[in-house]
């Protein structure tokens, strides 16, 4: 019987695997038009009155998109009080859906990332993944890779679709 040898353990292609920097923590979409008159008015008074009464020690560590579920036209301001609010308990806060956040939580962790381990080598970024990830980090670490990557592919060893070769 012959050894069943794996090739691509045993070869120089380096897999980046997205799902290795996803951040953890629970993540939460805060709707500030349950503090809207009839769901649509921002009246700055009741409005600054909620977020003073307002709960904030439940957003303890975890990651908050802040969004209007109405078609309310929303100041800048309205965003900003809420952010503050938030600020001293979650750990991050955006503005936009919880896709939205992810790509903002990818962005931050992507832009510094030392990627000199890659340095001529073949890289496939993985494809399937279990956590969501947002589009955006795709593009963003093949660009990152780009510079540096002898060959950049997509997928899985064992079907992956070539994107980028050194010339």
């Amino acid at each position: 019987m012959e050894e069943i040898v794996n090739r691509v353990a045993n070869s120089k292609l380096m897999v980046f695997d997205l799902e290795e920097f996803y951040p953890q923590g629970e993540r939460l979409a805060f709707d500030i038009s349950i503090w809207l008159a009839e769901g649509i008015v921002l009246r700055e008074k009741e409005f600054r009155e909620k977020a003073n009464e307002h709960d904030w020690g439940q957003y303890q560590n975890k990651y908050v998109a802040l969004y209007c579920s109405t078609d309310a036209i929303i100041p800048g301001w309205a965003y900003l009080l809420v952010s503050l609010h938030l600020s001293p308990f979650a750990k991050n806060v955006s503005v936009g859906s919880l896709e939205e956040l992810e790509t903002v939580l990818f962005t931050e962790i992507l832009k510094d990332l030392d990627v000199s381990e890659y340095q001529d080598k073949p890289v496939i970024i993985k494809g399937c993944v279990s956590k969501p990830i947002p589009p955006n980090a795709y593009v963003q670490v093949a660009q990152k890779l780009q510079p540096v990557a002898k060959s950049i592919m997509y997928g899985e060893a064992c079907s992956s679709v070539p994107l980028f070769k050194k010339k």
